[in-house]
């Protein structure tokens, strides 16, 4: 690829967790709001669980998470007690023991909290929600913070899935993004965890880091492969140092550029590929008898703020500081700073700072938006009719596909859009024209803008 057409095909646009994405979220929808909302959710209807740890033993230089450092067990003990108010907050204003078949914790570091809290926050989650038999109980582990008892702990809590982050195996990669973490102790992690019988285990890569390179990466994935994990997420490193003033300490002159980080994109994806893994919408693998590769063989994949899922409850409840949910009438998100959290939970107050109510437009732009993301394509007709909108109704974004189809990064058929097989990496470069509320890049001297780089 050129570097004319990789500039304009990799321009800043949003991930596409969700839409529209959160910095369209506003202070209209406040506590008030939510409670209302929570309150006229349909008794049978199914839901699913985040809860958000913002702690971490150590800060890695990369990490765009909403997180902090903890410095001992104090603030760690607080935070379970004050999770536990919240739960029971929200769960007053429920019409009554809603059924869950996703539970996920992330972080931040899920594990910093202490065993016994852990465990009690998890029985109460079963207490107050209908865990199915078959629910997937997540949680996201640094490998490095981890202890047979944890696993242990994991284990008696019901846990089913491990996502290990990894980033990287290469010590120089490694010692540039501040976290040390050698393949001897993570593969000790995923073994005891195995052992535990927790066997789904994903592991989390990133590419375009400092310092690496497609002899790099390959080495990495060779070593993640002799995990044998079920999921890879390979996910572009996302150098946003107006948003995250850590990562200033990250040498720029080292990080690859564009050119360099679609090579280390696609060399991964080749190389699962060969390996026997089932390419998953933008940047997910998965074996073929996974769960997840069967619904996206079915053309049923959902995406939510964790990126890609098997999940399709209509309501996500999101706990803790920053915390998402998503619910039939819109999105809420809680208090991002975690003191004003901690305040306002013992205030009895839902911890609310923003939300989005969706318009009739925002539901039918979501779900074509969702389509491309997992399949790689859309009937727009068939997603017009789906909504009752009128077929035709994107008459200029389909005009605006135009140069994208010339730079063979779309194909269409009449209605239906397609990303090829070869342009996969930018497939939210092909979503973006669907964004009613992606504004035009800034112009030289303006506010920095707020996505990174498609690739």
């Amino acid at each position: 690829m050129n570097a004319d057409l990789l500039a304009r095909a990799g321009r800043p646009v949003p991930r596409y967790t969700s839409y529209p994405t959160a910095p369209h979220f506003g202070p209209e929808v406040d506590a008030a709001t939510y409670a209302g909302w929570l309150g006229a959710i349909p008794a049978e209807v199914p839901a699913s669980l985040y809860l958000h740890v913002p702690f971490c033993a150590e800060l890695c230089l990369y990490c765009g998470c909403h997180t902090t450092v903890a410095r001992g067990m104090t603030p760690l003990v607080a935070y379970a007690a004050r999770l536990i108010e919240e739960i029971e907050l929200v769960t007053a204003h429920l019409p009554g023991r809603l059924e869950v078949g996703h539970l996920h914790w992330g972080g931040g570091t899920p594990t910093m909290l202490g065993n016994p809290d852990f465990l009690r926050i998890m029985a109460l989650l079963r207490a107050r929600f209908a865990l199915r038999p078959d629910a997937e109980v997540a949680i996201e582990i640094d490998p490095r913070v981890m202890d047979q008892a944890k696993v242990d702990t994991l284990a008696a809590a019901g846990i089913n899935r491990a996502s290990l982050g990894v980033q990287d195996f290469d010590p120089r990669v490694q010692e540039a993004i501040g976290r040390r973490q050698s393949f001897a102790e993570t593969a000790a992690v995923a073994d005891a965890l195995r052992k535990a019988g927790i066997d789904a285990i994903n592991l989390d890569l990133i590419y375009g880091l400092p310092h690496q390179s497609v002899a790099s990466v390959t080495r990495t994935l060779g070593d993640a492969l002799a995990l044998e994990p079920s999921r890879i997420a390979v996910f572009g490193y996302a150098h946003v140092p107006w948003m995250k003033k850590h990562q200033a300490l990250i040498p720029e002159a080292a990080l690859p550029g564009p050119a360099a980080r679609l090579e280390q994109a696609e060399t991964i994806a080749n190389l699962l590929n060969e390996a026997g893994y089932v390419s998953i919408g933008l940047d997910h693998f998965a074996r073929p008898d996974d769960a997840m590769a069967r619904r996206a063989e079915a053309g049923t994949l959902k995406r939510n703020f964790q990126g890609y899922t098997t999940d399709d409850a209509p309501v996500l409840l999101g706990f803790g500081p920053s915390a998402i949910g998503a619910l039939p009438q819109g999105y809420v998100q809680n208090l991002p700073a975690t003191p004003r959290w901690h305040q306002t939970i013992a205030q009895g107050e839902l911890p609310i700072a923003r939300g989005r109510a969706l318009t009739a437009d925002d539901r039918l732009r979501r779900a074509v938006i969702e389509r491309l993301m997992c399949d790689l394509a859309v009937d727009l007709d068939a997603v017009c009719a789906a909504h009752g909108a009128e077929a035709g109704m994107f008459a200029d974004e389909l005009a605006a596909l135009d140069p994208l189809i010339a730079d063979g990064l779309a194909v269409r058929d009449g209605a239906c859009v397609r990303v090829p097989e070869p342009a996969r990496a930018f497939t939210r470069t092909v979503c973006a024209v669907f964004d009613a509320y992606l504004a035009p890049q800034p112009d030289a001297g303006a506010p920095p803008r707020r996505h990174a780089a498609a690739v």
